[in-house]
Parts: structure tokens; sequence; C-alpha cells
């Protein structure tokens, strides 16, 4: 359920519906249904996912974070990526990490800071935002800011207290967190079945093999400790002695 053709099928329903929409054209529509990306571990991964979707004319919203220890969002790698998904037409947006922050007040100056450095060191103007791990308290505050997108405003997920199947919602959302699609797959019946559908996926859970938890983990821990090997080998002229002897270790 995780591979590159299961998730080329769901933007097959979501093209046939006519509904797919971004965010800021989603506020006029009375139906829709929204992809979002938020971005963890990889942004190689989450550029992967991004050519899928260029291969099917298909553009959704990926968010990245400011602080992350598993990548640097302003390495010359990444940012290359980041910005080429930007010329392909794809949305970027920031993966607000809260770390312990409970004030709403300094929340809401934080992520506009946070938005105006990215945009900055992006190169263009970043509106939208979503919240990394978000707490019941920050959903229930409804976060709106002037001139920026909170991707979980009500406009676009529905807050309840206690969700059950019963809870009734405005809008539809389908998570793939933790490898497992919350609140149901988004098949045609969950995709068709609700005017309003918010889709989130995170792309390191995906790649063209479709592997199961263990091994979709596996795999990006190999993917994360050769581009540490690499990273040391182009900083440090004297690495390239040990090089081999660190990707064979890694390999037995």
């Amino acid at each position: 359920m995780f591979s590159f053709e299961d998730y080329k099928e769901i933007i097959r329903i979501i093209q046939a519906t006519g509904r797919h929409a971004n965010y800021a054209d989603a506020l006029s529509k009375d139906k829709f249904v929204i992809m979002r990306h938020d971005v963890e571990y990889s942004v190689e991964r989450a550029y992967e996912l991004a050519r899928v979707e260029s291969s099917m004319d298909f553009i959704s919203t990926f968010f990245f974070q400011w602080t992350n220890n598993s990548y640097n969002i302003l390495s010359r790698k990444n940012l290359d990526m980041i910005k080429d998904m930007h010329e392909r037409g794809q949305h970027i947006g920031l993966h607000f990490a809260l770390n312990g922050m409970t004030d709403m007040t300094e929340i809401r100056k934080r992520i506009k800071k946070e938005i105006d450095i990215l945009s900055e060191m992006f190169g263009f103007q970043i509106t939208e935002f979503s919240i990394h791990r978000p707490s019941k308290d920050v959903l229930r505050e409804n976060i709106k800011l002037d001139g920026i997108i909170n991707a979980y405003q009500d406009d676009f997920f529905t807050f309840a207290e206690q969700v059950t199947p019963e809870t009734p919602v405005k809008v539809k959302y389908l998570s793939d967190a933790n490898h497992i699609w919350r609140y149901g797959y988004p098949d045609e019946e969950n995709i068709t079945g609700y005017d309003k559908v918010q889709i989130l996926t995170h792309p390191f859970a995906w790649c063209k093999e479709g592997y199961n938890n263990f091994n979709n983990y596996r795999s990006l821990v190999q993917e994360k400790y050769v581009e540490l090997v690499n990273s040391i080998d182009q900083e440090c002229k004297d690495f390239s002695e040990y090089k081999d002897y660190f990707i064979e270790k890694y390999q037995r």
C-alpha cells in the first residue's frame, strides 16, 4: 500500500473527481480534494514522490521542517531539490515543530518568524504551514494568520475531542501516520464519498518497492547512513581511505 504504483492509483482517483485543489483554491470551493505531505527524515524521498506526481501532471503541497535533526533544509543539495520542486509547480510550506511550546501567542509569532526566514532563504514566498504532531490544544485553537494558511484550520480539518467512526466531519481527513492509514484508505469510496477531503502522506513511507514498516525503516536508515558517509567524504580529505570500510560494514 506504500509503493509508487499505489500512490499513482490514488492520484488517478483524485484526478477523476475533478475536485483536486490546493489550499488557496479550496477556500472558495464547496467540494475539494487536497493532497498534502509532511516531510520527515528525508528530503530525497519527498523529491522522488514529487517526481512521481510530475509524471502524472499532479501538484500537491510539501511541508518541510525548519528544526529537524534528520535533514538540513538549507543544505545546498536539499535547497536545490526544494527549489526544483517549486519550479515544477509544487507548493512548498513550513512544517512547524512545536518543540514543547504551549503559549499560543508565542506559537503564532514563531510560525510567522520561521515562514519569513524560509521565504528569504528559498527565494520565494511561503504562505502555508502544517503543524508537526499537533496537540489538541493547538488544534482546538484553530490558528489563523493574515495571508497565511494553516493546513489544520477549520476550512480543511474538522477537530473533535474524541474521534470515532460516527463523528460527523465537515472535512474527511485521511492520514498514513505510522505506516497505517488512519480514518480510512484513500480509495474511490472515501475520496468520492465526501464533498471535502484532505489527504496527508509522509514521503519517507513511500518508495518504488512499497516496503512494509520494518523494511521501510531499514531502507531509510541505510539511505541516511550512506548519505552521512558521502557527506564526510566530501568534507574531509583524510576520510577517503576509510569510506569503503564504513559502506561495507553497514552492508554486512
